[in-house]
């Protein structure tokens, strides 16, 4: 009996301890309030989300960043909105695909609720069946909201193909689910620092 019980802590404290480590090599760990309920600003996986694959969620955020910061890292295919307090709000987001993705520090500059679209001419060059120009709707690939970075050609913006969340498809911009972007588009403001990270 006290053989079985030293094996089973044991196994514990190895469980344990891997989850640890791996918490350690991300920006956040599990808020126990996501899996129990708790107040208004908390998400828990199962919890109506649009139809995203990745729930938002509230986590524990082991950064030093000011509060309404966006950091996203690219590798984990999420996007953190720190709420101060070592708590973030953490989205699943579309990355860049291969040769598309990078790093670097911007700002919103602009905020745009059903964004038009007029396609640059780099992805026109790639692909010239795109339309010129596509009028902001249901059907627009920027979605129901749009975050505009600095002076580039890049947005957090919504998107129409929900499946595609956690995926490496665009051509640089963050994809959200028409739901989370609104969310998120709630709570910034112009000005907002975007920590990109890959």
């Amino acid at each position: 009996m006290i053989r079985a019980f030293a094996l089973l802590f044991a196994a514990i404290t190895m469980l344990v301890g891997t989850g640890q480590a791996q918490a350690q090599n991300l920006f956040f760990f599990e808020d126990s309030r996501d899996i129990m309920g708790g107040g208004p600003g908390f998400f828990r996986p199962g919890m109506p989300s649009g139809s995203s694959p990745i729930p938002r969620t509230t986590v524990y955020f082991a950064g030093n960043y000011a509060p309404g910061t966006i950091l996203i890292s690219t590798a984990e295919r999420r996007l953190y909105l720190v709420l101060g307090n070592g708590q973030a709000i953490r989205y699943g987001i579309g990355v860049g695909r291969d040769g598309f993705r990078w790093s670097g520090t911007h700002r919103i500059t602009a905020k745009k609720e059903w964004p038009s679209w007029t396609p640059p001419a780099q992805m026109l060059r790639r692909r010239p069946d795109l339309p010129r120009h596509m009028a902001g709707g249901i059907d627009n690939p920027l979605g129901a909201r749009a975050m505009y970075l600095g002076s580039t050609l890049y947005r957090i913006h919504g998107s129409n193909e929900p499946e595609t969340i956690g995926q490496a498809v665009s051509s640089g911009c963050f994809r959200m689910t028409n739901e989370d972007v609104t969310d998120l588009y709630s709570r910034v403001r112009i000005g907002t620092p975007v920590i990109v990270r890959n």
